[in-house]
């Protein structure tokens, strides 16, 4: 169930805790896209406020968003890059997308198998795709009052076993948003050493959100099930003979 823009304008946009999540996982995403030039880049769910670094260098910029949560017209002051669209159809031509980047998109769609799909599409085969997902042992994800406490939280394993499902090769995995999901003063100055503290720390697994980098695997394997149940029938019926003609 997707939240509505408007909270998650208010949330990014407005509120000192949203921009500071803003800054903190946007470093995150530019320490692994350092360079889109000439590239075309698609944010999915509400992925605006991570995606104004990429608007000076890349071909192209596009922020979809689910019917069910809303849009906005991104960026302020500039021609408009946002688009409604179907979470199970996008607007976009396949195998088009050099990076794709989901936020607040796979965790809080009803159908995130389609969404999974349609990434899946749209990636180019060199292409890159970013998903970022509360994390399920965080106390982001059981705190409520931020859009990581709404959506459905996952552990590292489990994310990159539904992305491998899907096609998805991972890269690289990245925990953030050490600090608490807390608005006061003391906290979000604290918000840098903490996440400085955090990132230095391997074992330390409190970050609120996992970043998962992953790749377009070429061919798709393929899934077990009701397609290789057709492909190599069971022979209940091998050894009658078939009727003679008449």
């Amino acid at each position: 169930m997707h939240l509505d823009v408007r909270e998650l304008r208010a949330f990014y946009y407005e509120s000192a805790l949203g921009r500071s999540v803003q800054h903190t996982v946007r470093d995150q995403v530019n320490s692994l896209w350092p360079n889109t030039k000439r590239q075309t880049v698609v944010g999915y769910g509400f992925a605006t406020p991570l995606l104004r670094p990429f608007l000076e260098d890349a071909r192209r910029v596009t922020a979809l968003m689910p019917a069910r949560q809303g849009v906005m017209h991104w960026p302020p002051g500039a021609p408009n890059c946002s688009v409604l669209c179907e979470e199970t159809r996008w607007p976009v031509e396949t195998g088009s997308v050099d990076k794709l980047l989901v936020l607040h998109g796979l965790d809080t769609s009803e159908h995130s198998a389609a969404v999974l799909e349609e990434c899946y599409r749209v990636l180019e085969p060199a292409g890159r795709a970013i998903f970022i997902v509360p994390n399920r042992a965080s106390l982001w994800s059981r705190r409520e009052g931020t859009p990581f406490s709404f959506a459905r939280p996952y552990t590292a394993g489990q994310l990159e076993s539904r992305l491998k499902w899907h096609g998805f090769l991972p890269e690289h995995h990245v925990t953030a948003l050490y600090q608490p999901p807390w608005s006061s003063r003391f906290w979000l100055r604290m918000a840098v050493p903490l996440e400085r503290v955090g990132q230095s720390i391997p074992s330390w697994r409190g970050g609120g959100v996992l970043i998962l980098e992953v790749s377009k695997q070429i061919p798709r394997p393929r899934r077990p099930g009701l397609g290789q149940i057709i492909s190599r029938p069971l022979g209940l019926l091998k050894g009658i003979k078939a009727p003679d003609p008449a």
